[in-house]
């Protein structure tokens, strides 16, 4: 049987995939600093841990930071392939 290689150039390179896997941590810690916020108590409204700073402004910029970066990973160049 013949084997067949595929000659096409891949579309991401190694360095574009570092780029989206470090923009999906960092959209990951985003959320996670989003979550939270359980009460002992239910019939217990606390505000400070609902609107806490690091849920109200925190962590929406990190989220948005990791977007960022998948957008950079997606557009980055890579590098021309030689044949």
């Amino acid at each position: 049987m013949a084997t067949s290689t595929n000659s096409a150039p891949s579309m991401f390179s190694k360095s574009n995939y570092t780029w989206m896997l470090i923009g999906a941590v960092v959209i990951a810690l985003g959320m996670f600093l989003l979550s939270g916020g359980k009460s002992n108590n239910p019939a217990v409204f606390n505000r400070d841990e609902v609107y806490s700073t690091t849920r109200i402004t925190i962590a929406p910029i990190i989220i948005f930071i990791g977007l960022a970066i998948e957008i950079y990973a997606i557009f980055k160049k890579s590098p021309s392939v030689k044949k």
